[in-house]
């Protein structure tokens, strides 16, 4: 019979071993000295700055804080208008006009050009093509958008491509060779980036699974930490779509399951969270959805996701308009920002819209450039609009004049 032997439990001991040994003390058995190996430490990790000391050794961490905070302030948000090639020459499909790369250009240049779009908008993200044009008249348009006080940030990602071995979902590109178009992107002017991850829920066949929110969220915060390493802040956007009939409920699960994973990949891979910012869905039913619900709602919902999954480190989340009207997602932002839920949170609610504030722009000039300063005065009345929401004070009419019209559009891989 062994001996006794005094178990001293060290940090090296397993719970489930000190429980059996505690166990065994009680009913008077005593077990053989566990063989314990010792733990050997893991090497240092080996990255473009240590885990702990982002301030000290990123020779960007003041400049990003200050932009992230720049970009969340109060009554300011953001203008999406990365779309790619492919996608803008959908837009410009809907007022007759041939996908070319002047028409690109002078799409963009109505938007960056308007008058007093500063007063409302901190930041502008731009497609690749877009952050490397000029206006006609041979300004850059980084230029065009610093004077009005506006920072150019830049979507990185590529794309989405088919998840293998999932029903129809996606994952997102642009990770290969990611910091040397960072560092290009970042002497170009460019002060903040842009990655989208795109989940979709499925009743039927359970998406998002694990395997899409894993990969899109890994890639996400490796994308976070390349884009800091190079001077960039980024946007971190999970997109949770409004494609099917889900209800609001299966939407806030799901939001705040994804927002749970993206947070721990963000640590994971020692992201600076007051160096970042989040744009992700607002809390809605799928679009199919037979029970409708009112913005109160869909706000409460929105609200209560929030607090329960992103850090208060983050200066704020910047909502996307994916797919809802005009005056909906002034409506909904204006409400995030009175709800009595929604003012103990330390972040800004605040609002980062591509169709909210393109598309019945777009719609009134057609390319003609006759009603390019009519075009012009709306941008910026929508920009207002959304500017007096996210302080709380939004009022009167909408100035969209298809504001009840929803924006929604099928997902594509492109």
């Amino acid at each position: 019979m062994a001996a006794f032997v005094p178990v001293a439990v060290t940090p090296s001991v397993t719970r489930a071993t000190a429980a059996s040994v505690s166990a065994s003390r009680a009913y008077g058995t005593w077990a053989p000295a566990p063989v314990v190996a010792a733990r050997v430490a893991p090497a240092a990790p080996t990255m473009t700055f240590e885990a702990g000391v982002f301030e000290h050794t990123n020779p960007y961490a003041a400049e990003l804080k200050e932009t992230a905070n720049y970009i969340a302030r109060n009554g300011r948000g953001i203008l999406a208008s990365d779309e790619s090639n492919s996608t803008t020459g959908k837009r410009l499909a809907m007022v007759n006009l041939e996908n070319t790369e002047t028409n690109r250009r002078r799409w963009r240049e109505l938007l960056y050009t308007a008058p007093d779009l500063g007063q409302y908008i901190s930041g502008c993200i731009m497609f690749e093509e877009t952050l490397f044009q000029s206006t006609g008249d041979g300004k850059q348009f980084v230029d065009v958008l610093n004077e009005q006080g506006i920072k150019p940030g830049i979507k990185v990602d590529t794309g989405l491509t088919a998840l293998p071995r999932t029903k129809n979902e996606t994952a997102t590109t642009g990770l290969d060779g990611l910091p040397e178009r960072c560092a290009r992107y970042y002497a170009q002017g460019a002060r903040f980036a842009k990655w989208r991850a795109v989940m979709r829920i499925g009743k039927e066949d359970g998406a998002p699974s694990d395997a899409a929110i894993i990969e899109n969220t890994h890639a996400l915060a490796r994308y976070a930490q390349i884009s800091q390493a190079a001077g960039l802040v980024p946007i971190v956007e999970p997109e949770i779509l409004m494609d099917g009939d889900h209800d609001i409920e299966t939407t806030a699960y799901y939001t705040e399951r994804v927002l749970s994973y993206t947070f721990r990949a963000l640590n994971e891979f020692n992201v600076c969270l007051d160096a970042a910012l989040l744009k992700p869905n607002m809390v809605n039913p799928g679009n199919d959805c037979p029970t409708k619900v009112s913005a109160e709602e869909v706000a409460k919902y929105t609200i209560q996701t929030m607090m329960r999954g992103v850090p208060g480190a983050m200066p704020g989340i910047h909502f996307l308009s994916g797919g809802m009207s005009d005056a909906e997602a002034t409506a909904n932002l204006q409400l995030l920002n009175t709800l009595e839920e929604g003012k103990r949170a330390a972040f800004a609610w605040n609002f980062s819209y591509g169709r909210a504030l393109q598309i019945a722009v777009l719609k009134l000039w057609a390319g003609d450039d006759a009603k390019k300063d009519e075009a012009q005065a709306l941008l910026t009345q929508l920009a207002r609009a959304n500017s007096m929401a996210q302080q709380g004070k939004f009022s009167g009419a909408h100035p969209s004049p298809g504001g009840a019209e929803r924006n929604w559009q099928p997902l594509r891989l492109v």
